[in-house]
């Protein structure tokens, strides 16, 4: 053992150091020799363990955040897709001081402003993933870098946006692809806690932050079993839900004991958290996708004043009736899945949001989601599931208000962002062509009026094995 670990074993065990520099007369036992072999084979595994994930840097990119802007800037000549008003062509969008100021066809602008020709191009509000783990989870095989998910299955207390790595190479990725903000959830118990709106750019979670608590994800799947006869499935249904609803009227006593009396009332953050939802002042983000979880979490908000979401929603279409009434909206869970049952048609996730938008649901689309496979790694495809759609009979207008304004509304933050307007952040994007199309790329884009750096580790990994290939055709 070299010197510097026999001096740093001295100074963190001086206890067991000073028993083992005992005088050579006096006799050490087979144990006490055992124990400090098996002491300074443990502190050197994690000294060794350390090092090694410090020099690996595995969820780490070293990108610098966009600097809040300072100047005025003008994007002209672009087709504008606002999406909460008419599509213009070869307009101009003026923003300041993070804001948007100016859209349209003739404007006026301001002193020292910096005009950007992008003509030919197209400029999108930035694109918004729903319910998503990015910036939660990098690698899945490394529990280290997950950070979706907690002990227990009621977890109402859960705010998954401190644990936010700002620093996650998934972030640049999702950029990249036109996805400027998301949803974010954790994905495990009956409830799992709450949502957040994040934007993909910044120092540390407080920069990224748009809007907390947006709402509290239950998942009915928990409350809906499939297993056993169809009387145990519903008497431990029943249980369940009994469960779920004397935690909801707990909540509801200790906020009437803290408003009578704070002093005598210990504060219980679980409670703290669910006040909120019970006052109708954050929904209840419902995991559902068979028609009778839907309709069984549909009637038990509406009989508690809860504001629900359906987040899944394939069986959507067959409930609109309900719905409608209710005005439920309904977030797509991936159009890119397999069917669930056997005998569906093998594009019935594909024709899902077209179907929706037919009966008259009020939705909005997400990819995997957070706990699915892909999860944040692929946010980046969001456009993808939204054309998807497109393909099999939805109009590509709607397809755009599902990833942009429609996910904004449903959250809560459309008075910020989803769609070019003058007030809005300009939180947008320039696009070489159709962003619903694989081939388009994003050129340019801006979170409240800062431009973010586009590059990433996969064009990082792609620029690199370009050269490899050329060096070696020569």
């Amino acid at each position: 053992m070299s010197k510097q670990y026999q001096n740093l074993i001295r100074s963190l065990f001086p206890a067991a150091t000073k028993n083992s520099e005992k005088k050579a007369s006096e006799p050490a036992s087979q144990l006490n020799i055992c124990r400090r072999s098996f002491l300074i084979r443990s502190v050197l595994a994690t000294l060794f363990g350390s090092a090694v994930v410090a020099g690996t840097n595995v969820n780490a990119n070293d990108q610098i955040p966009g600097a809040a802007q300072t100047t005025p800037i003008a994007l002209v000549g672009g087709v504008v897709h606002t999406v909460d008003a008419k599509t213009l062509n070869n307009a101009t969008v003026v923003f300041e001081k993070g804001k948007i100021t100016q859209v349209g066809k003739k404007v006026v602008l301001p002193a020292k402003c910096r005009s950007i020709d992008v003509s030919g191009k197209h400029i999108y509000p930035g694109l918004m993933e729903s319910m998503s783990n990015v910036g939660l989870s990098e690698i899945g095989s490394v529990r280290a870098t997950v950070d979706t998910d907690e002990v227990g299955d009621e977890n109402p207390n859960l705010r998954p946006w401190v644990a936010v790595n700002a620093d996650s190479e998934l972030i640049p990725v999702a950029r990249a692809g036109g996805v400027l903000l998301a949803s974010i959830a954790p994905k495990r118990g009956n409830i799992r806690g709450q949502s957040a709106v994040i934007q993909l750019d910044g120092w540390t979670y407080k920069d990224m932050l748009l809007r907390g608590d947006t709402g509290m994800l239950v998942s009915w799947r928990s409350y809906d079993s499939r297993r056993g006869s169809s009387t145990d499935r519903a008497k431990e249904r029943d249980e369940r839900l009994k469960g779920l609803s004397d935690r909801l009227e707990t909540a509801a006593r200790y906020a009437i004991a803290r408003a009578a009396r704070p002093d005598w009332t210990p504060v219980d953050l679980r409670f703290e958290a669910l006040i909120p939802v019970l006052e109708g002042e954050s929904p209840m983000i419902i995991d559902a996708d068979d028609r009778r979880e839907i309709e069984a979490a549909v009637a038990f908000c509406v009989a508690r004043g809860i504001r629900p979401i359906i987040y899944g929603g394939y069986d959507a279409p067959e409930c609109a009736p309900l719905l409608k009434k209710y005005d439920v909206p309904v977030i797509v869970h991936s159009t890119y899945r397999l069917p669930l049952r056997r005998d569906d048609p093998y594009d019935h996730p594909y024709t899902l949001p077209s179907r929706i938008s037919k009966a008259g649901i009020r939705f909005a689309i997400g990819g995997p989601g957070s706990g699915s496979p892909g999860g944040g790694a692929a946010a980046r495809n969001l456009p993808y599931h939204a054309a998807v759609a497109v393909s099999y009979g939805l109009p590509a207008d709607q397809a755009i208000h599902a990833i942009t304004l429609a996910p904004a509304e449903i959250m809560g933050v459309a008075d910020r962002v989803g769609s070019i307007t003058v007030g809005k952040d300009a939180t947008l994007i320039v696009v070489d062509g159709d962003i619903l199309q694989t081939e388009s790329n994003v050129t340019d884009a801006y979170i409240g009026g800062a431009k973010v750096d586009l590059g990433s580790k996969h064009k990082t990994l792609a620029d690199k094995y370009r050269r490899k290939y050329n060096q070696r055709s020569r």
